[in-house]
């Protein structure tokens, strides 16, 4: 995966491939958007290595500079992408669950998931607990459930629109900082992106535990 972007990343299509990624990710769970924000944000950390033809060696008074191409991909411009794309993809599934009517109701009541999470946000988002949102971005096919299901509970856009946007704040930051760091530190090798991918992996599997944890009961007087 890391050759193919090499090959891309000297072109602009590499953050219209991420940012296309993670706004279909709502609809298509099974898409690797995370793992592909990873491995950008590699090829990205890889810019003073892996592009040693097309570098140039400047001598100064204080020795030599190595000059990164202009073609390594930004990592700030990779993040606007998933940031960007992250907001419209919720926005659009969520638009979606609202005017879904009756036969999305239906399908909505067949899936224990969008049920829960639709009973879930219901007081969650006006009570100002929308951390929910916040966390279920990192769970496998969380953004899905949570963004139908505050379609489909109705919620105003107004209440949902800040946590999905903190949400991709959130998960953009924290995928682009792995692989861009995990680049810096473990190499661009295929060691460092595996390692960034089990952590992406790993707060996933814990999300998907907090998601699933039964709410508090009420507290009794």
């Amino acid at each position: 995966m890391l050759e193919s972007l090499g090959s891309l990343a000297g072109s602009p299509w590499i953050y219209a491939v991420v940012a296309l990624s993670v706004l279909l990710d709502v609809f298509l769970p099974v898409l690797p958007s995370g793992v592909l924000v990873i491995t950008a944000a590699t090829a990205a950390a890889a810019g003073t290595t892996t592009a040693a033809a097309g570098t140039t060696t400047v001598a100064g008074a204080t020795g030599t500079v190595t000059q990164v191409p202009d073609e390594v991909p930004s990592l700030l411009l990779l993040m606007l992408c998933a940031f960007s794309a992250s907001v419209l993809g919720d926005l659009a599934a969520f638009r979606l669950a609202r005017r879904g009517g009756e036969r999305l109701g239906r399908a909505i009541a067949r899936s224990r998931r969008l049920t829960t999470a639709q009973e879930r946000l219901g007081g969650a988002l006006s009570g100002g607990r929308g951390i929910l949102v916040v966390i279920a971005r990192f769970a496998p096919a969380g953004r899905s459930v949570v963004s139908l299901g505050a379609g489909a509970a109705h919620r105003k856009v107004k209440e949902f629109l800040p946590w999905s946007a903190l949400a991709a704040v959130a998960w953009t930051g924290y995928s682009a900082g792995l692989g861009y760091f995990g680049g810096q530190w473990l190499g661009t090798t295929w060691v460092g992106a595996g390692v960034s991918v089990l952590a992406l992996f790993a707060a996933g599997a814990l999300a998907a535990y907090v998601i699933r944890r039964p709410a508090p009961a009420p507290a009794t007087v």
